[in-house]
């Protein structure tokens, strides 16, 4: 397990990292094709990289990566390693909040062009003044973002995953359960070819930006 850096300030929250393995034919299936599954892990590293990266920028009182496999040379320093619990997503999601103490910021390995200055609003030492809880709404229908003062676990238990309404059926949740809910900006997810340029084009100084550009030289261009 890996330390936090000692020169990190502490911040109010813990920010949470779910992840896999960027093992060939575990993820990114969906970027195949064009891509080969080692491409496709290869982005997916790269695109974890890119995440891990704007998280170590930001304060924060633990910097936690839930994964789903075994760490590689690929983590950097200053990164918690926990597994993931077995169940569907939301199951998933539920228990990674379950073992925080205070606020948490959930976010995922699949918009690497997350910046400390897209995290910053929910990581800020105001932060949690007169808000319950903060939502990254994705292009797709899902979030790439979520945070929560009071970190409870059925706040996400039953929430269908991975459809295009899951990110309204949990700001719902949310709301329903009479919480103060304030939004990040809408990110992109990384699903398919276009969207790994979109976001390539998005992030062009990122690690995934530099990965996609020379499996296009490799192998031709996507689009």
């Amino acid at each position: 397990m890996n330390t936090p850096h000692p020169d990190r300030p502490d911040g109010p929250a813990t920010i949470l990292v779910i992840a896999k393995e960027p093992v060939p034919g575990r993820v990114k299936t969906r970027l195949t094709p064009p891509f080969s599954p080692h491409e496709a892990a290869l982005l997916a590293e790269a695109a974890l990289t890119d995440t891990l990266r704007a998280v170590l920028a930001m304060p924060a009182r633990r910097r936690v990566l839930v994964l789903d496999g075994r760490a590689g040379p690929w983590l950097p320093d200053g990164i918690e390693v926990v597994p993931q619990c077995s169940g569907g997503l939301d199951e998933r999601l539920a228990a990674a909040f379950a073992e925080c103490t205070g606020p948490a910021l959930l976010i995922g390995m699949d918009t690497p062009q997350v910046t400390a200055d897209l995290l910053a609003p929910a990581l800020a030492d105001d932060a949690w003044q007169h808000c319950d809880a903060w939502f990254g709404p994705a292009a797709d229908g899902g979030f790439w973002a979520l945070g929560l003062a009071d970190p409870r676990p059925r706040l996400l238990r039953g929430i269908p995953m991975s459809t295009a309404e899951t990110g309204a059926l949990q700001r719902a949740r949310l709301t329903a359960a009479g919480l103060t809910v304030r939004d990040l900006a809408e990110l992109l997810d990384v699903d398919t070819a276009a969207d790994a340029l979109r976001v390539a084009d998005a992030a062009p100084h990122g690690r995934f930006a530099a990965t996609l550009a020379v499996l296009d030289h490799r192998g031709g261009d996507p689009r």
